[in-house]
């Protein structure tokens, strides 16, 4: 069973899947200016992603996700989009204050719980219609 990512880590994939050209390749200064970070710090980040198997990174080039990565990045972004919606929608909450607090709770919620939230933004949404 694989080490599970710290939140920071999440972030920074999370970051990277955002940043991603046409070609999939993501700048470091874009990964930099996304999570507001100086520059050091995504270097550093980018070695611990690449030596666990989720991107490649060349330098002068740019970061580009591995399979593993992408799935990882994907992970955090769906978490992300229905912890929002359930915010927003649901009990009312900001879109921006959503975004802020669904970028923390991200990387705590447990996987019954989001498929809980996922299932029951499914069910108002039938309901509507």
């Amino acid at each position: 069973m694989s080490k599970r990512l710290s939140a920071n880590m999440e972030d920074y994939l999370e970051a990277i899947s955002l940043a991603c050209n046409e070609e999939g390749m993501a700048r470091v200064t874009d990964v930099r200016d996304l999570l507001g970070v100086k520059t050091p710090s995504v270097t550093g980040a980018l070695k611990i992603l690449a030596e666990g198997g989720y991107l490649t990174h060349e330098p002068y080039k740019g970061v580009q996700l591995t399979p593993k990565g992408r799935l990882a990045a994907e992970d955090v972004k769906e978490r992300h989009a229905v912890l929002s919606q359930f915010l927003k929608e649901v009990i009312g909450v900001s879109p921006k204050t959503a975004n802020i607090d669904a970028c923390k709770m991200e990387h705590t919620i447990s996987r019954e719980t989001l498929n809980k939230l996922h299932e029951f933004l499914k069910k108002s949404k039938a309901q509507e219609k």
